[in-house]
């Protein structure tokens, strides 16, 4: 990378992302010493204008930021670092410095396929999701029929509370079939997205 440390007096904005959730959880501020340490020890430290030194977050609350990757944008002066957070960000207490929850959204289904693709990939003994590959690709669209009958049934003679369990169960079989066959949840966002018209 060729950050360009120059434009704000040796600084440059560091945004901090959670790797998973895909909130943004902080912005901070990176001199070069403090990016090159980042990169050493895999754990954000700043540049602290208050403590006019180098601050690696954590280091007294134990909450650090470990990071999974750095990006710079187009013009090299701005950074996006991909995290996985221990503990709240803010020194408040929230989870992040905008006072927000850093909870899953629809991004855990990306996650969960990932962890999938892990057991499929590894195939540990005493797995439910190693006895479904391991059983086929009959019995994995099988399971999917199933699930899809009781949402239904949940859903026109049940509790909302049940509707969402059974199809829950349904969402998850669906992602181990997908895996079976190669494909990804974003292949179906994909072709709703070429579906979808304002």
């Amino acid at each position: 990378m060729a950050i360009d440390f120059n434009k704000m007096q040796g600084l440059v904005p560091a945004i901090i992302q959670d790797s998973r959730t895909k909130n943004v959880l902080m912005l901070g501020f990176m001199n070069e010493e403090a990016y090159n340490k980042t990169k050493e020890i895999g754990k954000v430290t700043f540049f602290s204008r208050t403590k006019n030194r180098l601050w690696t977050k954590g280091e007294e609350s134990g909450n650090f930021l470990n990071v999974v990757s750095i990006e710079e944008d187009c013009d090299h002066d701005t950074l996006l670092i991909k995290v996985i957070p221990v503990g709240p960000v803010c020194h408040t207490g929230s989870d992040t410095c905008f006072q927000t929850k850093n909870e899953w959204g629809v991004e855990f289904f990306r996650y969960l396929q990932d962890f999938i693709l892990r057991r499929y990939n590894e195939m540990p003994e005493g797995s439910y999701t190693t006895s479904l590959f391991q059983k086929g690709i009959n019995r994995m669209a099988q399971k999917v029929g199933e699930e899809a009958v009781e949402t239904v049934i949940e859903a026109t003679n049940g509790t909302n509370e049940r509707l969402v369990y059974e199809a829950s169960d349904m969402i998850y079989h669906l992602i181990v079939l997908l895996t079976s066959k190669g494909l990804r949840i974003e292949d179906l966002a994909e072709e709703l997205v070429k579906r979808h018209k304002e």
